[in-house]
């Protein structure tokens, strides 16, 4: 007679639930991570396409010297965009706030998710005529800032 025991392989069952449980851990971690990097990727292009725009008012202040010269469409500044693309709605470049001393320009996010779609990105940029360098200062904001994390 043979009296050797027979030896099991194999995982138990706790074995097998911790690695569930662990997998499950990384995935609810992972999963909202990676949906607002892929955000913020694609908002990258909202935040880019204010900068023929940005670098147009600019140029068009250093010639100028007169901030209410540098409308969109006029002065080397472009027209504001009559047509969507890739994650840009219609509007890119929009000028509002034109004054003598503060402009802001204005692109809104389209075909990224429900969550950003509408989302805002401001470049407010003011002048400093004041100190004779023609030059502007840029802040960006609008509601991109609060958006799903803050995607911008």
């Amino acid at each position: 007679m043979n009296n050797m025991q027979k030896v099991q392989k194999g995982f138990t069952l706790i074995e097998l639930m911790i690695v569930v449980a662990i997998i499950g851990i990384l995935a609810a971690i992972a999963i909202p991570s990676y949906q607002n990097y892929t955000r913020k990727a694609k908002f990258t292009e909202v935040k880019q396409a204010l900068a023929p725009y940005k670098l147009g008012v600019e140029v068009c202040f250093q010639d100028t010297g007169d901030l209410t010269l540098c409308a969109a469409g006029s002065n080397g500044v472009p027209a504001v965009t009559t047509t969507a693309s890739g994650f840009v709605a219609v509007g890119a470049g929009t000028q509002s706030s034109v004054s003598a001393t503060t402009m802001t320009l204005t692109a809104t996010a389209a075909n990224i998710d429900t969550t950003v779609n509408g989302a805002t990105f401001t470049l407010t940029g003011t002048a400093g005529a004041a100190t004779g360098s023609n030059s502007i200062t840029w802040v960006k904001g609008g509601t991109c800032a609060t958006t799903a994390g803050g995607i911008c």
